[in-house]
């Protein structure tokens, strides 16, 4: 397996991947045998990550009309979503915006305003639902404490099961933003 060493002053041993390339991060005094032997115990990680890193690059890029196309069905179903779970949960909320974010798949502000991105529109409802509980959550709790999660569970049981669907395939969806 290739891969390239970039020592500095750290204390320990990183692994990284970028643009498809594997980068070991190391402290000055590690030796190279070490370093090899890292990366070996690291393969099965390295071969899963780099393989997800080409499915991503696979990707067709949405267009200018596909992401408004996406946006309006966002405008027309999220608030819907989020009226009914807020309810559920009990909480108030302010403004929704629909956004097409790079990073973020939502948000909410201090003062109860929800942003939510418009490429949540590709996924399942369900993983629509978890995040809108999740931010609606945090109406109650503005952190990710055991409190918070609790509430998250209490209002959508199979959190756990859709947002790893999220953390699995996220990079994929992301990916599709123009640009990307």
């Amino acid at each position: 397996m290739e891969y390239r060493i970039i020592r500095s002053g750290r204390r320990t041993l990183s692994l990284e991947i970028k643009n498809g390339e594997v980068l070991v991060r190391a402290p000055y005094y590690v030796r190279d045998a070490d370093i090899e032997q890292f990366v070996a115990q690291h393969a099965e990680w390295i071969e899963k990550h780099v393989a997800q890193m080409s499915e991503v690059s696979d990707v067709v890029p949405l267009t200018d009309e596909e992401l408004n196309a996406l946006a309006e069905q966002a405008v027309r179903i999220i608030p819907e979503r989020v009226k009914l779970y807020a309810q559920r949960i009990g909480v108030t909320y302010g403004r929704i915006t629909i956004r097409n974010q790079r990073t973020k798949w939502g948000s909410c502000s201090a003062q109860g305003n929800l942003n939510f991105n418009c490429l949540l529109m590709l996924a399942p409802t369900e993983v629509l639902d978890s995040v809108i509980v999740h931010e609606l959550c945090h109406r109650k709790e503005m952190n990710h404490s055991k409190r918070f999660y609790d509430e998250v569970y209490k209002a959508f049981p199979e959190y756990k099961k859709w947002n790893a669907w999220l953390k699995q395939n996220g990079r994929a969806l992301m990916s599709r933003m123009n640009g990307s």
